[in-house]
């Protein structure tokens, strides 16, 4: 028995498994910067500018969260169908990446360009924007996390690929939470929507031009899937069910923590000034704790790394409880929460991506983009979930935006959405973790996928 895993491990490290060099995955994770740097901007501060700059209802934001969340979602699916049968001479995740990063960039400017025009015109141009804007991150985001399943098989080269992804995904992170108010009052909200834009064209750019694809690009992976027979693979994938709905409540969560916590420094600690240090508080220690994430995934796998910080972040939710309007326990709650918040960011697309081979190994059909695009489906309505939430629970407490006091009931509904339901959520996620037990049988998978491929 040991000489067999033994085997199935020598294997598994293969040479015929091209392996990235450093300068490869790093690029790769630049990417991420451009991209979660707007989506943190745009999941942390687009409800406030729209409820207390813009004026619109609460409960009206919340239900264009949700409703354009649900948007995105059937867009990715439609958008992973397109990768799979994209063929040009830069493969068919690439050249998304620079066809599409310029108007991503633009659409993000003008979310935050809302005109002073009546209340109906400001709403109709929240949604026409934010649905445009909505159909250009999914044309970048599933080619993004697609490129991570073409450019190699080896499993811990993935795993160093999204640990890199979220480094970068963290530096943009940590810049947005604590830059972004300050910057505000200086520059204005369209002024730096502009620089976070051309930000974000420069870094896909790189990713673009240094990051190659190597996996299905000849043989049977490079047929085309019928998108019927694709999808009845897909849905009897057990582990892509399982880390799909991870995904959905790990992001309603991180929706949550960025979104309500600007609400909470402002009425409950008392001072929208704290929201720097408390962006701070949960951004840092995720960053610092990316770089030693590799070498906890290596000796324990990523399953385990990630239940370890689902536990890590009930902890601190727990401190934060304790006693709700200090600042000192508030930052110290939120930032053991944001390191047991790091691994779930850092390990969940390459998780995802280990059911691609899952998925080859058990139905003989490799879909990347579509498993990409599905999966991301489940993330886009965790983030609209999340979001949602926001606005409806601030209604249903009778929140007006831009007032120096809110009634008791939307106090409570705001230390409700900071407090409690992001506990809530990680005790599900720890339960659907539980079940996910590829990182066992990966080696075996590829172990027969080597061998089907040297029989061709």
């Amino acid at each position: 028995m040991l000489e067999s895993k033994q085997e199935d491990i020598r294997i598994y490290e293969s040479p015929e498994i091209e392996q990235p060099k450093l300068k490869e995955l790093w690029s790769y994770g630049l990417g991420s910067f451009g991209v979660y740097a707007i989506s943190t901007w745009i999941g942390a501060f687009l409800t406030y500018y729209y409820t207390d700059n813009v004026g619109l209802a609460a409960a009206t934001v919340g239900t264009l969260m949700l409703v354009a969340r649900l948007f995105d979602g059937i867009t990715d699916v439609g958008m992973g169908y397109i990768v799979d049968r994209t063929k040009s001479k830069y493969g068919k995740a690439r050249p998304w990446l620079l066809w599409i990063s310029v108007p991503f960039a633009v659409t993000t400017v003008l979310l935050f360009s809302v005109p002073d025009i009546s209340y109906t015109g400001k709403l109709v141009y929240a949604y026409t924007t934010y649905f445009l804007f909505i159909i250009f991150i999914t044309m970048i985001m599933i080619p993004y996390k697609t490129l991570m399943g073409v450019m190699t098989q080896h499993q811990h080269s993935r795993s160093l690929a999204n640990i890199y992804t979220a480094i970068f995904t963290m530096v943009g992170n940590l810049i947005v939470m604590t830059l972004t108010q300050p910057l505000v009052s200086i520059i204005g909200w369209t002024n730096l929507s502009i620089l976070y834009g051309v930000l974000s064209i420069i870094t896909l750019f790189v990713t673009f031009r240094l990051v190659q694809e190597r996996v299905g690009l000849q043989g049977e992976m490079s047929l085309t899937v019928p998108l019927k027979q694709g999808l009845s693979a897909l849905f009897k994938n057990k582990y892509w069910w399982i880390i799909t709905s991870y995904s959905v409540t790990f992001n309603a969560t991180i929706a949550l923590t960025q979104g309500a916590v600007l609400y909470y420094s402002q009425y409950i600690l008392g001072d929208i000034n704290y929201y720097p240090l408390v962006g701070l508080a949960i951004s840092a220690p995720m960053l610092i704790g990316l770089f030693f994430v590799g070498p906890l995934v290596k000796r324990f796998g990523k399953r385990q790394v990630t239940m370890a910080g689902c536990l890590l972040f009930m902890l601190g939710g727990i401190i934060r409880m304790i006693d709700p309007t200090n600042l000192t326990t508030f930052l110290l709650g939120s930032a053991i929460g944001g390191f047991g918040a790091m691994p779930g960011l850092a390990l969940t697309v390459a998780m995802v991506n280990d059911t691609v081979e899952y998925g080859e190994w058990q139905f003989k059909l490799r879909t990347e983009g579509l498993i990409n695009s599905a999966a991301s489906f489940g993330i886009k309505v965790g983030s609209g979930i999340g979001m949602g939430l926001i606005g409806w629970l601030l209604a249903f407490g009778g929140y007006i935006g831009g007032v120096a006091e809110q009634t008791p009931l939307a106090n409570q509904m705001i230390m409700v959405l900071n407090l409690y339901i992001p506990v809530a959520l990680v005790i599900i996620q720890l339960i659907l973790l539980y079940f996910f037990k590829i990182d066992r049988i990966y080696p075996v998978i590829l172990s027969d996928l080597q061998k089907r491929k040297s029989l061709k």
